[in-house]
């Protein structure tokens, strides 16, 4: 039996054993009251509350994060996420009706959510509780099982998950299996029904070529360099603060981190002056001594981003410090970075911000089309010119409902993202009802919320069709054919462009005067078939 520290590998030769009990155990069918699943997300909840204090003592150990951090971002957001999947899931789990169509509506066509089955959740290391607590919620909530495999690199929190998940839940249905490398290879031979995963896209590509093998869809949350655009005419008070903020909290290590920023160049000086100033403001005593920095995850992962420091073309403002045993990398500023710099080769992942000079906003969008399409897109900016009023966010339909239309900036019209945000960083994935998710080479499909539940959810399409409807004008379908054109009408189609709109209007009124009679007739033929039944009976 392996073991990494304080955690417990799971036994290679478990771990199909345990698959087998969830699958067995969804195949109960008790997965399918919405009062047992509004029970067991309930239970989650607890779990986090009964259990605070060794639930921060375990991320303190593993990630060295302030408090302030990890009460807003992990018990926060997870609490937020839970709550919202119970108020709501039993809402989402109703039958939907399609749009109106009178040659179906007599058979009560109809798409319910179904369970899809057994879920493979697998978490990366740097939120350990709102990505796995949270998308599990979104599992219960469908009627799934599942496992749930943590991080290795965060040992604490992952065996304390182990500990308390089948305390709280139903032991057979939900699984922890704790492990590295042999572990992930192990539970990815296996047939899942669903897998999330969120991670790196090195990674994610290894999950989708696994999991094609089974024809299993799969969820990929895999970040990138999210690109930040500034406009010259921006509060600077606000963005420094905010931006800083964005890109220094956790350490950096957030997928929807600001990951490096565009700027005319001729503004750079006023902004770097600028950031330079609230950078002080946050470490007054050096950022080497605060206690408001997290540690980086490991020392592999410190060295990684201290060489890509040390490698830079770009001239370091602000922090650059590295002590790798004690995984602290100060937060660091670079001006004057290229585009082929070191720090713009891969994602960074650590509290390093690199200032990108480009003559205008029309080189910034050239720059961000010539890249993989990021998890978010990031624009501070308050000059109505600079955000082209009026104009919808293209690369975040999904984000927003009708009545959230906002103005957006040129750079969201031009580019694709899985999210776009104006004049703040990294809180779009705690906002409940908004989906996370990327585009691309950042991730396919979507967690949190309704988004998650219709992920883990099968559209099951039923029709239930009255023996009357083939006496009105269906039977034609059946052999020997007969002339079928007087009885097949074709849809009508919209006018034709150049047509008078007039005529076309006179014309769809003669075709709704001749669909409410055969509306009519199907109501007094279901009343009149219903009324013989009864006679029958009596």
């Amino acid at each position: 039996m392996a073991s990494n520290s304080t955690l417990t590998y799971t036994p290679i030769d478990e771990i199909e054993k345990i698959h087998a009990r969830a699958r067995a155990a969804f195949e109960s069918g008790r997965t399918a009251s919405l009062a047992f699943r509004k029970e067991q997300i309930a239970q989650l909840a607890y779990l986090l509350r009964d259990n605070e204090d060794r639930l921060r003592d375990a991320l303190r150990a593993d990630l060295g994060r302030p408090p302030l951090e990890t009460d807003l971002m992990d018990f926060g957001s997870t609490y937020t996420d839970i709550k919202h999947t119970y108020d709501n899931f039993e809402k989402w789990a109703r039958p939907q009706a399609i749009d109106f169509s009178t040659k179906y509506f007599p058979m009560g066509p109809k798409i319910t959510p179904e369970p899809k089955g057994t879920v493979l959740i697998m978490p990366p290391f740097n939120f350990p509780l709102f990505l796995s607590l949270g998308p599990l919620a979104s599992v219960i909530a469908a009627g799934d099982a599942a496992v749930l495999k943590p991080s290795e690199q965060t040992p604490a929190t992952s065996a304390l998950l182990a500990e308390l998940i089948p305390k709280y839940l139903d032991h057979e249905l939900y699984h922890v299996v704790n492990g590295g490398v042999a572990e992930n290879t192990k539970l990815l031979e296996l047939k899942w029904d669903h897998i999330l995963y969120i991670g790196n896209g090195r990674v994610g590509r290894i999950i989708a070529t696994a999991a094609a093998k089974h024809l299993t869809p799969v969820t990929l949350e895999l970040g990138g360099k999210n690109p930040v655009v500034i406009d010259p005419k921006v509060d600077l008070d606000m963005t420094t603060r905010r931006l800083l903020w964005g890109r220094f909290t956790n350490a950096g290590q957030i997928c929807v981190c600001p990951d490096y920023v565009l700027v005319p160049e001729d503004f750079q000086d006023t902004l770097v002056d600028a950031l330079k100033r609230e950078y002080h403001k946050f470490y007054p005593d050096g950022a080497e001594n605060s206690d408001s920095l997290s540690r980086i995850i490991s020392e592999a992962h410190a060295a990684r981003i201290k060489r890509m420091v040390d490698e830079t073309k770009g001239t370091i403002v602000a922090g650059g410090q590295a002590d790798v045993a004690r995984r602290l990398i100060a937060p660091t500023i670079v001006r004057d970075v290229p585009a082929d710099d070191s720090l713009m080769s891969d994602e960074i992942f650590g509290p390093v911000l690199p200032i990108v000079p480009v003559r205008d906003v029309d080189e910034a969008i050239a720059f961000i089309r010539a890249r993989d399409h990021p998890l978010v897109v990031y624009v501070f900016s308050e000059d109505p010119k600079f955000q082209d009023k009026g104009a919808y966010r293209l690369s975040s339909a999904l984000m927003f409902g009708p009545s959230q239309l906002r103005p957006s900036s040129p750079v969201f019209k031009s580019t694709k993202s899985g999210a776009a945000v104006t004049n703040d960083t990294i809180l779009s994935p705690g906002v409940p009802g908004l989906p996370i998710g990327g585009i691309g080479p950042s991730g396919y499909g979507y967690y949190s919320g309704r988004h998650a539940f219709e992920e883990f959810s099968h559209q099951r399409v039923s029709l239930k069709n009255p023996k009357w409807v083939d006496k009105i004008g269906f039977s034609f379908r059946f052999p020997p054919y007969q002339d079928h054109k007087r009885l097949l009408r074709k849809p009508a189609l919209p006018p034709r462009p150049g047509t008078s709109l007039a005529a076309a209007a006179a014309k769809k009124w003669g075709v709704w005067i001749v669909l409410a009679l055969v509306g009519a007739s199907s109501v007094l033929l279901t009343k009149s078939g219903q009324l013989a039944r009864l006679k029958s009976r009596a």
